[in-house]
C-alpha cells in the first residue's frame, strides 16, 4: 500500500479538504519540459497524490499542473512583465495569496527555497525552506502569515 503524506498532511490542516485526483507523469514531464527547469522533488510529489491544493475559500494554494505550465510561461513572456521586473527563468511559481503575492521555488546556493513575489515591488523574499511548512502556514497562520 502507498502512503499518501501529502493528502495526510492536508486532511490534517484542513479536514473539509477534498483532494484532487493525482497528476499524471506524462503531465509532470510536460511541466519540466515546458519550464525547462526541474519540478522540486517535494512538489512533484505532491502533485503525484494531488493535482492542487485548495483551502476553505477557494483558493489554490498549490496550483495544478496545467496551471503552473500557462502562469510561469505567461510570467516570462508578458512584455510588461519583462520590462518592469527582473527575470523569472529560475523560478518555478506554484500558489498565491488572495492578497496578491506569489510563491515561487527558486535554487539557492544551499538548495531549493519558496520565495515570496510581491508584484507592486519585485521584492522576493525567503519565505520558508519547504512545501511543508508552506502548507501548514497557509492553512494555520491565515492569509497574510508571509509578511
Amino acid at each position: 500500500m502507498i502512503h499518501l503524506v501529502w493528502r495526510e498532511l492536508i486532511g490534517e490542516l484542513h479536514p473539509e479538504a477534498e483532494p484532487a485526483a493525482p497528476a499524471d507523469e506524462a503531465m509532470l514531464s510536460e511541466v519540466e519540459k515546458a519550464l525547462s527547469l526541474p519540478l522540486p522533488f517535494e512538489l512533484a510529489s505532491l502533485l503525484r497524490e494531488t493535482d492542487g491544493v485548495y483551502n476553505e475559500y477557494g483558493d489554490a494554494v498549490v496550483w495544478n499542473a496545467e496551471r503552473l505550465v500557462e502562469d510561469n510561461l505567461a510570467m516570462r513572456s508578458e512584455p510588461d512583465y519583462v520590462e518592469l521586473y527582473a527575470p523569472f527563468d529560475e523560478m518555478i511559481f506554484f500558489g498565491d495569496s488572495d492578497m496578491g503575492p506569489q510563491f515561487a521555488y527558486v535554487h539557492t546556493d544551499y538548495g531549493p527555497g519558496i520565495v515570496v513575489w510581491d508584484h507592486e515591488t519585485d521584492r522576493r523574499r525567503l519565505a520558508v525552506v519547504s512545501l511543508r511548512d508552506y502548507l501548514v502556514r497557509c492553512f494555520t497562520q491565515g492569509n497574510g502569515w508571509y509578511r
